[in-house]
């Protein structure tokens, strides 16, 4: 959520006229993130967030914003995209692709207690359920596929203790992602950020543009991994539990699942060790641009592989 592409008022207000919104009345850019441009806009109207598309294309686009639009029917507290007169759920703004959703309530809670951690299970949960019968299809756009072409990248920059384990984790992870687990359309980025809490309620799941198809428990995973261990990578147990007994309550996992389950938490692990090494050695010049260090990740997998962190599911 970087500010890459810059929009002042006149050009927003232009823009606005395709939807039945008011005139704009402020406009913010947003600083945190690294893939898309993104801005507070208030309207007559309400509260929104615009987004002008950095990287995913006009064809890309309706997977992502038909499946927020599918969650925010089911009564998820998802963004629900502005429509333009035309049906669309986005228009060209500045030579991007650019939709307007609901800012929802709520703020990032970066110091989550267990109780946070078992809103964000259940969330998760209905998450998944809910999504079960979106009917597009699309792959997990930072899937194992993705890992493979991206490694070779991002080794030239990377001390050779550091390349072994990239390698050698590159390498299970393979072999072992065509486990027959139970699958779905998954957030895939379900991190701290990206949830908004309202009191102790769940007021605002956002940042769908990394979502896809691939295992729930891959998905379930990349949450424990940011909201069960602390940004020093240390096991928070009761943390853990709790957000693993609320997913549980409203989806109970599969035997095949708890068997995967030490693989899984490995493999979410490396996709967030390389997406962070590949922002931070091979970055786009842009605005505001505030990459996170990749060395959490390789602590975090790490500490899987040698099998220091444990759960009862």
């Amino acid at each position: 959520m970087a500010v890459f592409t810059p929009v002042g008022m006149t050009e927003l207000q232009t823009w606005l006229q395709q939807f039945s919104l008011g005139q704009a009345q402020s406009l913010e850019g947003i600083s945190s993130g690294i893939e898309n441009t993104n801005y507070f806009v208030s309207t007559g109207q309400g509260e929104f967030v615009l987004t002008l598309f950095e990287k995913l294309t006009s064809a890309e686009l309706p997977f992502y914003l038909g499946l927020m639009d599918h969650l925010a029917q089911a009564g998820l507290p998802c963004p629900s995209p502005a429509r333009a007169a035309n049906g669309d759920l986005f228009a060209p703004l500045n030579g991007k692709p650019a939709s307007l959703v609901t800012r929802l309530q709520g703020r990032s809670v970066m110091q989550p207690e267990p109780a946070h951690c078992a809103a964000i299970g259940t969330m998760t949960a209905r998450l998944h359920l809910a999504a079960a019968d979106y009917p597009a299809i699309q792959d997990n756009p930072r899937g194992p596929r993705w890992w493979a072409r991206t490694a070779p990248q991002v080794m030239p920059f990377m001390p050779a203790a550091e390349q072994a384990l990239l390698a050698d984790e590159l390498e299970v992870q393979l072999t072992h992602r065509l486990d027959p687990l139970p699958r779905g359309v998954v957030h895939a980025d379900l991190f701290r950020d990206n949830v908004l809490f309202d009191g102790m309620e769940v007021g605002g799941v956002i940042d769908f543009y990394f979502a896809g198809g691939d295992a729930w428990l891959f998905d379930l995973a990349v949450v424990v991994n940011d909201w069960g261990i602390d940004p020093q990578a240390r096991h928070l147990p009761a943390h853990c539990q709790a957000l693993l007994d609320a997913y549980q309550a409203v989806r109970p996992l599969t035997d095949a699942e708890r068997r995967c389950w030490p693989t899984m938490l490995r493999a979410a692990a490396l996709r967030f060790w390389l997406s962070r090494l590949y922002d931070l050695h091979l970055p786009r010049v842009g605005e505001l641009i505030h990459p996170h260090d990749p060395s959490r990740f390789r602590d975090v997998l790490t500490l899987h592989r040698e099998g220091k962190l444990q759960w009862n599911l």
